[in-house]
């Protein structure tokens, strides 16, 4: 286990936004998933510091950030880098998203294409409906009570989660680990403000249905940035199937599969991620946005591209 990471913050918009910034060079953004916060990168950080400026900050709802009763939408996350990325006088960065991050990630690029040099996806949200039964059945009526009633006993079943973590650690059984590992997340929702806005961010991009929001009619237009896409091949949060979408509709973009990893492949194998990102970035130049070229881009007719939707 990783020693918890020391934040930084900042008052933006009047809310307190927690960080960890470390290193030098070309700057990282690292934005983690739903439930989590900044500490998942934690076993990945200090080897990515050596070459980049990184920024690993806690989403607005999450970890040491605030949780105000406002908007949680993947709009308004990205809008919240960018202004995070500018009062730390961060023109332009690498954005690694995982998870919801992965959505982010992507929502950041389409909004703002002048400020992300690079996108790389890991274990992504946005690329396809399908997406674990628990998720799912958080968003029903009657969450909040389900989630409050598991934190007023969370003190055992967390020592039970972390239990069955480390089994799956030592056993090599992911999807045990990576079931704990939510589990763990979501029994750490101790106040009512975090369970608000967990709840609010979920049902933003999620119904009982599975995933409602998706990048996947507008996914084309990441042929104009280097994209790296990172899933394990055993997730059973979001499947990497959705890997296979984006290598068909993204001809261009990097696709890595973690054979037996989960569905944090950057925590069950971190130098191959270390590797593989750096790897990346390295043997890639960094996008130049071009307003001619893009319009071109959302001029052309991706009718007979895009997937039905589902």
């Amino acid at each position: 286990m990783s020693p918890p990471l020391v934040r930084d913050s900042l008052v933006v918009h009047g809310h307190r936004r927690a960080f960890v910034r470390a290193g030098s060079g070309p700057a990282l953004l690292l934005l983690h998933g739903i439930g989590n916060n900044c500490q998942t990168w934690s076993g990945v950080i200090d080897r990515l510091a050596e070459t980049h400026t990184v920024i690993a900050p806690d989403l607005l709802g999450h970890g040491a950030s605030d949780k105000p009763r406002g908007d949680y939408s993947i709009a308004a996350y990205a809008n919240g880098m960018r202004d995070l990325l500018s009062v730390l006088d961060i023109e332009k960065a690498t954005v690694v998203g995982h998870s919801l991050g992965g959505g982010i990630a992507l929502q950041f690029a389409y909004q703002f294409p002048e400020r992300c040099e690079r996108l790389a996806l890991v274990g992504s949200g946005g690329l396809g409906p399908e997406l674990s039964a628990g998720l799912r059945a958080a968003t029903l009526p009657g969450a909040e009570l389900v989630l409050t009633a598991l934190t007023c006993v969370s003190g055992p079943l967390r020592m039970g989660f972390q239990g069955l973590n480390r089994i799956g650690r030592m056993a090599g059984w992911r999807r045990v680990r990576d079931l704990a590992e939510a589990g763990d997340a979501l029994l750490a929702l101790k106040d009512a403000e975090a369970r608000r806005a967990f709840l609010r961010t979920l049902r933003g991009v999620v119904d009982a249905h599975g995933q409602a929001v998706t990048a996947l009619d507008r996914l084309y237009l990441a042929n104009s940035i280097p994209m790296l896409v990172i899933w394990g091949s055993r997730d059973p949060i979001v499947p990497a199937l959705h890997a296979e979408t984006v290598r068909r509709l993204v001809p261009t973009a990097r696709i890595d599969v973690f054979q037996g990893a989960g569905h944090w492949p950057h925590l069950d194998d971190p130098d191959r991620f270390c590797d593989v990102l750096l790897d990346f970035m390295a043997t890639t130049e960094p996008a130049q946005h071009d307003l001619d070229s893009w319009r071109r881009l959302l001029s052309q007719d991706t009718k007979g591209v895009v997937p039905a939707a589902q």
